[in-house]
């Protein structure tokens, strides 16, 4: 398991700016600065862009959510960032065919998306530069960012343009245009990848 040269290119933008916190053992990565976080947020919506944060968290707490320490999942497994405030993960997963993909773990407490969320570590910082205000609600990736118009987040065009002109991408109006499978930890059945294997393993 490797770490993405796209990551190793945000991580450099995430310091570069001073978007980011220590907390005790490890540095915590955020996409906008706490101070604008705290100043902009109000009832009914905030500023910058999707709120995420990325820590090397490994598979250290992963034998909480699969109920196993069995090998052939931990090794497969390695959470890199917190998507949701309910307590979902994103972590780089090896496929049975060796590739590495980026899927996400719904907490089961508030969110519970299980699937791929990108094949290539460039789409998921695309998927980011969309603006939602968390990327643990899949549900919501069918229509773009504030369609419901009860929590409106500003995007981060700072973020946004940074992957734009680095990766020499656009940024997609809507997730589903990079998430092709939204799958549920209740779904009786899926077309996932990440889905299958995890029923596989813990059913």
């Amino acid at each position: 398991m490797t770490l993405p040269p796209a990551f190793e290119s945000l991580f450099r933008w995430i310091e570069k700016n001073g978007y980011f916190v220590d907390v005790q053992d490890r540095r915590i990565g955020i996409l906008f600065s706490e101070r604008l976080k705290k100043e902009s947020w109000t009832d009914t919506g905030r500023r910058g862009g999707t709120d995420i944060e990325f820590a090397a968290e490994g598979d250290v707490n992963l034998r909480y959510w699969f109920q196993s320490e069995n090998p052939e999942i931990m090794n497969r497994l390695c959470v890199f960032a917190k998507t949701g405030a309910e307590g979902s993960r994103a972590a780089f997963w090896l496929a049975d065919d060796g590739s590495q993909k980026i899927v996400h773990l719904g907490s089961g407490s508030g969110s519970t998306t299980l699937c791929v969320l990108a094949d290539d570590p460039v789409d998921f910082l695309r998927l980011l530069a969309i603006g939602y205000d968390e990327i643990c609600w899949g549900q919501e990736f069918s229509a773009p960012p504030n369609a419901s118009g009860e929590f409106v987040v500003e995007p981060n065009h700072a973020f946004a343009e940074w992957v734009s002109k680095t990766f020499e991408v656009d940024i997609p109006k809507r997730g589903s245009e990079i998430v092709k499978n939204h799958a549920r930890m209740e779904d009786a059945e899926a077309d996932d990848l990440f889905w299958r294997w995890v029923r596989k393993h813990v059913g």
